[in-house]
């Protein structure tokens, strides 16, 4: 009897263990981001935004009957360490898709590690056009950021507006993104205002300690007006040098800083000490002043401030929460999570953003994101600068690959 018991029993949780099997075997997903030094103050939040993401997705049961784990791995912003750990959670931890980098470093360099391993790469932050123009992109690598040539454009814009201005100068980090950005501005300042000279071009590291010498110099040529693409905890180091040596004052403020220096992010490290009166640009004003917040930035913003536990929530949230919700759109539409199968699925794949629907392009694998520009000014009701009057730019942009 016992023996016909045991063997009944053994026969019911055989039958029953794919299914218990399942129900424990998550999807991974391995989130290498910059946690430490100067780019973890927009790594951090990216980071929030895709733990949200994720959050919400398995509170509703997951996918496919499985639940979201993320595995997350600090890239320093290196682009050695970022292949590393990428190469660590694809083959010690087994994660099923990449997402995360911040640098254009970075991204580029984790494109191969998954071309290479044949696995879904999202990178929500990096813009060089390098990391999926013709002769870099594959089936496995997305981006859900603006690119360079985007932002660039839209600093043009800004640029030309200020009449006056007959002498520009330039400042941005010596690697791809800084190169790629400063020349995408130059490029179409250009053709929008044939009339300005470029006087001077400054090209300080990424993680300068001390930008003295690069501010003296660009002020020794007088420029009207800079293009600026320093960004994170080298803009908070960069301004704290350059207030005191007169360099807004010189500019008369103005300034168009394309590197995301309008997020919450950087206006609560700078406090006072942000040089108010520029211009600068976001992905997410969070601080929605205009009137015309969408209904589902709204409800994402709600959702965001409850997670954590902030009054006013990071900027840079939103790229991780968005990338991580087009993944998973794409692994609904693919019905998987194999890799070939979810690319298939993202090629061309539309998908709903709290900042409006994003659109995988089917040749470069990325989704044309304007940014908010405003000029940053001081408002009572806020402990920190905030972005006047945000406006989406570009409202258009054309491909040249």
């Amino acid at each position: 009897m016992f023996h016909r018991y045991g063997l009944a029993l053994a026969s019911a949780l055989l039958s029953s263990w794919p299914l218990a099997a399942n129900a424990a075997n998550t999807i991974k997903i391995g989130f290498p981001i910059p946690l430490s030094g100067p780019v973890a103050v927009y790594g951090q939040p990216v980071l929030k935004g895709a733990e949200l993401a994720v959050s919400q997705i398995n509170a509703k049961g997951g996918l496919l009957g499985r639940k979201l784990e993320l595995l997350v791995r600090d890239s320093k912003a290196n682009a050695d360490e970022a292949v590393r750990v990428s190469r660590e959670l694809i083959i010690k931890d087994g994660v099923d898709f990449l997402v995360g980098t911040v640098t254009s470093a970075e991204a580029p360099a984790v494109s191969t590690v998954a071309k290479e391993n044949k696995i879904v790469f999202i990178a929500p932050v990096a813009e060089t056009t390098r990391l999926t123009d013709p002769q870099n992109v594959h089936p496995y690598v997305f981006r859900t950021n603006s690119n360079t040539d985007v932002e660039g454009l839209a600093s043009a814009i800004m640029m030309a507006r200020w009449k006056d201005v007959k002498s520009v100068a330039t400042i941005g980090p010596d690697y791809a993104y800084g190169r790629d950005l400063i020349a995408a501005f130059v490029a179409n300042l250009k053709k929008l205002r044939p009339d300005i000279q470029i006087v001077d071009q400054q090209w300080p590291k990424l993680g300068e300690p001390d930008f003295t010498s690069f501010i003296t110099a660009q002020m020794s040529k007088k420029p009207d007006a800079v293009e600026c693409a320093v960004f994170a905890g080298d803009f908070v180091t960069f301004s704290k040098e350059a207030a005191p040596l007169g360099y807004f004052k010189l500019l008369h403020n103005r300034m168009v800083d394309s590197g995301g220096v309008g997020t919450i992010e950087e206006v609560r490290a700078l406090g006072n000490d942000y040089p108010y009166g520029i211009v600068a640009n976001t992905e997410d004003p969070v601080i929605w002043n205009s009137g015309n917040e969408p209904p589902a930035h709204a409800k994402y913003i709600a959702a965001l401030r409850q997670f954590t536990h902030e009054q006013y929530p990071p900027s840079w949230a939103v790229q991780g929460y968005l990338t991580i919700s087009a993944l998973a759109d794409g692994i609904r539409k693919a019905g998987s999570t194999n890799s070939d199968a979810v690319s298939k699925a993202l090629i061309g794949m539309t998908f709903d953003t709290p900042i409006g629907k994003r659109t995988f392009n089917v040749k470069s694998h990325e989704t044309f994101q304007p940014e908010f520009y405003g000029t940053m000014v001081r408002e009572a009701a806020y402990p920190f600068a905030v972005m006047k009057n945000p406006e989406l730019l570009p409202q258009s942009f054309t491909p040249t690959n």
